[in-house]
């Protein structure tokens, strides 16, 4: 076999391990899982005692199917026949006579976890790459090869379907505690704890008590219709269906897709499915900046502990590496502090793991941190004045090979460096609001940069798992020169007389997942009037936003803004009709100005200039004034 390889021990134990050919990542396409058919006829012929699936390669056990396979579905009997493949084999597989083991080390993913679903049993390895998911809503598709069928069986249809509607994972631990795997071992002991336990006997784990009840009728309707009031908060079924899909066939048809083939193509062939499906080729292609470099950060010191830049320091901090804060005072660091321990509270879940992150995120009030970092951010206030104050001091203290970035949000980068020795070595690494959620980063390359720094900034974006996209320094860069005409026509559809509920209503019926008017409450109306000025191309401010400005009224941050704000939510009152065209007329100058900033080079091409916008769409400065 090309992908696969079956091996017996004389104990009558098989070992069948995927590492596809030619491939970085294991991943399920059609000759694999040809392959493993084949190597299931072996088996049936010469039964084994028991058998353990594992992946030879270090990046994970399997990624999920094919996705360039799933792009190539132009014909409603090709869609029909890719589930089929799936749901057979790995039926095939569940049926077996002999006990079978999936070892779960690294990613585990979509069919992956479907395959391994299939096994009686799992063990998962413990260490950080670790994660298993169904995340094929991600692409506005469904979980088809089993996944529906036979993840609420053994979890629970709850927690089953908050997984396959949201996409998110579960680490090792947080599986082993959910029933999803039997075991959660170190990497030292997970073969010895494979044979001992695939060949024990024990009876395979499934949901019990209420959660084994809420799989039958009649407690199967209410939760299912319980999960779609939860995603109707989230997201409309005329632009996301993949959702209500998979609720669906869980309540209807046990999780079995084909007996709704009508579905299949409704779902795979939806322009949904294939915006998702090219939205993840466009992360691909942002994960690609910065390979070449063999940059690798361990220290990092981030100066302004403001929302961005403690927010910076916290996340970098959670990604395991040493991060010193530097501000005037303790008491200034305070607030960022508290958000980086709920942070590591929330994200990390394990207190042991949370503490030692806490641990890894220093004060430093001195900035004794500067001499040892491999990389630099300022976020301080937009003043360049105090930018080159501050940049003239921290250039001789930096170590030699250390990365000197700005993560200003509207000025220049050839402004900012002229007071450095080596200003060629200034780059842009720009973060949105807020950095734990948003994954684009944007870095802006100047004139004339060195394209090892801008190589190495790249390569460090995407060692703290955010997404890298390099754009020219122009004033508002990508994103935010895109948002500013959008959000101006929305303030002059309200002064026009449409209420900020109905301008809302038009863009959220169009796909936005925020209203601009929300939007411009959720950053501060204040900035947005700063960012307008900047980024608007001169236009005047719309009386409304400067009414609210001068009353104080700015939005979520003060508790009165276009909307009043209890609990972090907008209150928002009935949206009037929608006047036709009123949408469209609204995003067209973002689209225009896109059009108009690949034409100037900012970025490089129309598919990166999608990507920024797609992946930071409800973004603005969020730099406040000292």
């Amino acid at each position: 076999m090309k992908h696969w390889q079956l091996e017996t021990e004389e104990n009558g134990l098989a070992w069948l391990t995927l590492d596809k050919a030619d491939a970085a990542a294991n991943s399920l396409s059609a000759d694999v899982l040809s392959e493993l058919a084949g190597a299931l006829d072996q088996l049936d012929l010469y039964p084994p005692k028991g058998l353990i699936i594992r992946s030879g390669k270090a990046a994970g056990f399997i990624a999920g199917a094919d996705i360039e396979e799933f792009s190539q579905l132009d014909t409603p009997e090709k869609g029909r026949d890719l589930v089929a493949r799936g749901w057979n084999l790995f039926n095939r597989l569940a049926a077996v006579r002999y006990p079978t083991l999936a070892i779960i080390r690294g990613h585990c993913l979509g069919g992956g976890l479907e395959l391994a679903l299939a096994c009686r049993y799992r063990i998962a390895v413990e260490e950080q790459g670790t994660k298993l998911g169904l995340p094929e809503v991600m692409l506005g598709i469904f979980p088809g090869w089993g996944g529906m069928k036979r993840l609420p069986e053994v979890i629970g249809p709850q927690a089953a379907l908050d997984m396959m509607l949201t996409g998110k994972t579960l680490d090792a631990r947080r599986a082993k505690k959910s029933g999803l795997v039997d075991l959660c071992v170190g990497p030292r002991v997970m073969d010895a704890s494979a044979r001992g336990l695939v060949l024990s006997g024990k009876p395979s784990g499934k949901a019990k008590g209420l959660n084994a009840w809420m799989n039958r009728w009649p407690l199967k309707g209410v939760v299912a219709n319980k999960a779609r009031q939860q995603v109707a908060t989230k997201a409309r079924r005329e632009h996301y269906p993949a959702p209500y899909a998979i609720i669906d066939l869980w309540e209807k048809h046990d999780g079995n897709a084909l007996v709704a083939p009508d579905l299949i193509d409704d779902i795979i062939r939806s322009p949904t499915a294939r915006n998702l499906v090219r939205v993840f080729f466009l992360q691909e292609r942002l994960k690609s900046f910065g390979k070449e470099s063999a940059f690798k950060a361990q220290r990092v010191h981030v100066i302004g502990a403001g929302v961005m830049g403690g927010d910076i320091a916290a996340w970098c901090a959670l990604r395991g590496m040493t991060v010193t804060l530097q501000d005037q005072s303790l008491e200034r660091m305070s607030p960022a502090l508290q958000r980086a321990n709920k942070l590591f509270t929330r994200r990390l879940r394990d207190p042991l793991q949370a503490r030692a992150a806490f641990d890894r995120l220093i004060p430093d009030v001195n900035g004794d941190g500067v001499a040892h970092a491999d990389v630099i951010i300022e976020a301080i206030f937009e003043d360049v004045a105090a930018k080159h104050a501050l940049f003239k001091a921290l250039e001789p203290r930096m170590k030699p090979g250390a990365i000197l970035a700005t993560n200003t949000s509207s000025l220049k980068l050839e402004d900012l460096r002229t007071v450095l020795k080596q200003p060629e070595r200034l780059v842009g690494i720009h973060f949105f609001n807020p950095v734990a959620m948003m994954p684009l980063v944007e870095v802006i390359v100047a004139e004339g940069a060195d394209p090892a720094v801008v190589q190495a900034a790249s390569a460090f974006v995407r060692q703290i798992d955010k997404l890298p996209l390099p754009v020219k320094s122009e004033p508002g860069f990508l994103v935010n020169a895109v948002l500013a005409p959008y959000m101006l026509a929305a303030m002059v559809a309200v002064d026009q007389g449409i209420s900020p509920e109905t301008v809302d209503e038009a863009m959220l019926a169009f796909g936005m997942p925020m209203g601009p008017i929300e939007l411009a409450d959720t950053v501060g109306l204040d900035i947005a009037m700063a960012a307008g000025k900047t980024l608007a191309g001169g236009a005047e401010a719309p009386s409304c936003l400067i009414a609210r400005v001068n009353q104080g009224q700015l939005g979520k941050k003060s508790g009165q803004g276009f909307y009043g704000w209890e609990n972090g939510k907008a209150k928002k009152g009935a949206a009037g009709s929608v006047p036709d065209g009123l949408a469209e007329r609204l995003v067209k100058p973002l689209i225009e100005r896109v059009q108009q900033l690949v034409a100037d080079g900012v970025v490089a091409d129309a598919d990166l200039a999608d990507a920024g916008v797609i992946l930071a769409p409800v973004s603005l400065p969020l730099q406040a004034a000292p």
